[in-house]
């Protein structure tokens, strides 16, 4: 089943005299996002890949998430001064980290689940910044970090060593296509 992304503003909320600003594009850009991460991870478990646990398959969106944020900030580099850039994509990040603490919550119990995010979020960030990311989308390997953190959280077993290249050949682009589509659309309005 194909998933539905909703990524433009209906009508009466174009109409309405303020226009939707960065804070309520990156609100809509990390609810898509975490949809598409989310519709990821099951797609993995439907490709007969295994997790564990809800831990490692939470740990697995959180990869997907991140994936999503380091291609949102190569997308806005050209289309945003610096300071909008920023603003975006730190609140995308933070509203990102809302659904994953949720969402962790309802799994888990009460905690601090944001925080695991958002300190993977910015290591990540720091091992993203060596690969490409170009006008025709991720380099091969900006992709191959997604599937190799995949990989690593879910383990080498008979069954899921071949996650990364579903996640490389399928699902990496899949997402790179959706996020990019999204966000331009969300801007667009």
């Amino acid at each position: 089943m194909a998933l539905r992304i909703k990524s433009r503003w209906h009508d009466s909320e174009r109409n309405e005299s303020v226009d939707k600003g960065l804070d309520e594009h990156a609100g809509a850009l990390a609810f898509i996002a975490w949809r598409i991460s989310l519709e990821k991870a099951r797609t993995l478990h439907g490709e007969n890949y295994d997790y564990d646990s809800d831990g490692q398959r939470i740990a697995v969106i959180c990869e997907y998430l991140t994936f999503v944020v380091q291609s949102a900030d190569r997308l806005a580099h050209p289309i945003m001064d610096e300071n909008a850039r920023s603003q975006f994509i730190t609140t995308l990040a933070q509203r990102i980290g809302d659904h994953v603490q949720d969402n962790a919550a309802d799994l888990f119990g009460p905690g601090d689940y944001k925080t695991g995010f958002i300190n993977t979020l910015n290591e990540r960030s720091r091992e993203y910044a060596d690969y490409e990311y170009t006008e025709e989308g991720p380099s091969y390997s900006f992709t191959r970090h997604l599937g190799h953190s995949i990989q690593k959280i879910m383990g080498l077993s008979q069954t899921n060593k071949w996650v990364i290249d579903q996640v490389m050949e399928i699902d990496g682009p899949w997402m790179t296509e959706n996020i990019e589509d999204s966000m331009m659309d969300l801007l667009d309005e």
